[in-house]
């Protein structure tokens, strides 16, 4: 659901696989592809085989022509907290918190916060509909994957 300050749009799951799985995905960017919701990740072009603060790393992407994108962690907290962002004040953050089960709340977030309000609004304007989507899209890609390399255990 977008947050009613345009601050920001994002969406939860629980996934039945430990957060160690899950971060596992989320901190290899060869992996994001994989799990991208939006169609729009192609490719990792170059960076670590497991991210960290401060990591840099680019990806391959096509929304209508294909560009390259730079990414630098900017949050880190193994196995509960990623997040990274471009050139661009927002960022992609992922919130793991694990449940009495064994399994993984996971929240992804586009976070507007840097922004100015009238930036945060013209950009939740134009990009959030399609944002939510894709986030909710790469939600049940993460869930997927991480279940699947979990393996029996978790499902």
């Amino acid at each position: 659901m977008a947050d009613k300050t345009a601050k920001n749009r994002s969406a939860t799951t629980t996934i039945e696989a430990p957060a160690s799985a899950v971060f596992a995905i989320l901190a290899d960017p060869r992996q994001h592809a994989r799990i991208d919701g939006s169609g729009t990740v192609k490719a990792l072009v170059d960076g670590p085989d497991r991210l960290e603060l401060g990591s840099e790393f680019g990806v391959d992407m096509k929304k209508g022509a294909a560009y390259k994108m730079k990414n630098k962690v900017v949050e880190f907290e193994t196995d509960r907290l990623i997040a990274w962002r471009h050139v661009g004040l927002h960022r992609w953050r992922y919130e793991l918190t694990p449940t009495n089960n064994g399994g993984t709340r996971v929240t992804e977030t586009w976070d507007l916060s840097r922004y100015p309000l009238p930036a945060r609004l013209a950009l939740s304007a134009t990009f959030g509909k399609g944002t939510q989507q894709a986030i909710e899209a790469t939600l049940v890609k993460l869930k997927d994957a991480a279940e699947a390399d979990a393996g029996p255990a978790a499902g």
